[in-house]
C-alpha cells in the first residue's frame, strides 16, 4: 500500500521533489488515465498548502462535425466544477488552445475567466501534450489566494504532468 508523507523541504524546488517522487510511486505500475488522474489530483491537494482545487480536464470532440474541440472535467479535488470548456475560453481553454502554461496571479484580472469557485483568486494551467504531439487535456490548480503560483510552481506542476503522462503511457 503506497502512504504519503508531509513535505518537509522548506523551499518550493524542494517540496516538489519530494512530491515527484510520491507521485512516481503512487503511480508506479499502473497506466489507468483515470486511476492516475484521481490519485494525482488527490496527492497534490493534500500536499500543497493554499489550494482550493485541482484536477483535470480532458480532450473532447464537441460532436458538431468540425475542428472546435473542448475540455470536459475529469478527476478532481475540490468542489463541484464547471463541466464543458471550450478552447480559447478563460485560463484553461487559453492553455489547451496555445499549449503554454498558464500562470495567473489574479482570476479576477484575466479577461473571461470562468469562476467555478468563487473563492479562487489565483490559478496555473498546464497543458498535458502527448508524446506524439496531441493533446490529452489540461492539470487545473486553483489557490484562495492572490499570486500564490509562481515559476518555482510552473516548474514543479510542469515535472508533475510530465510524470503522470509517462506513468499513463499516453
Amino acid at each position: 500500500m503506497f502512504e504519503t508523507s508531509a513535505l518537509t523541504a522548506a523551499d518550493k524546488a524542494g517540496q516538489y521533489a519530494e512530491l515527484a517522487a510520491q507521485l512516481h510511486g503512487l503511480l508506479h505500475g499502473e497506466t489507468d488515465l483515470v486511476a492516475n488522474a484521481a490519485n494525482f489530483a488527490a496527492l497534490v491537494y493534500h500536499a500543497l498548502p493554499e489550494l482550493n482545487w485541482c484536477g483535470l480536464y480532458f480532450v473532447r470532440d464537441a460532436g458538431n462535425g468540425d475542428d472546435d474541440d473542448e475540455l470536459v472535467l475529469g478527476p478532481f479535488q475540490g468542489r463541484p466544477a464547471c463541466v464543458r470548456i471550450a478552447f480559447g475560453r478563460g485560463v484553461c481553454g487559453t492553455a489547451a488552445a496555445t499549449r503554454t502554461t498558464q500562470l495567473v496571479p489574479d482570476v479576477h484580472a484575466y479577461p473571461g475567466h470562468i469562476a467555478c469557485d468563487s473563492a479562487s483568486r489565483s490559478e496555473i494551467v498546464v497543458p498535458l501534450v502527448r508524446g506524439d504531439g496531441t493533446l490529452l487535456g489540461v492539470w487545473d490548480v486553483d489557490s484562495p489566494r492572490a499570486a500564490r503560483f509562481d515559476e518555482d510552481d510552473r516548474a514543479g506542476m510542469q515535472a508533475l504532468c510530465a510524470i503522470f503522462l509517462q506513468a499513463c503511457a499516453v
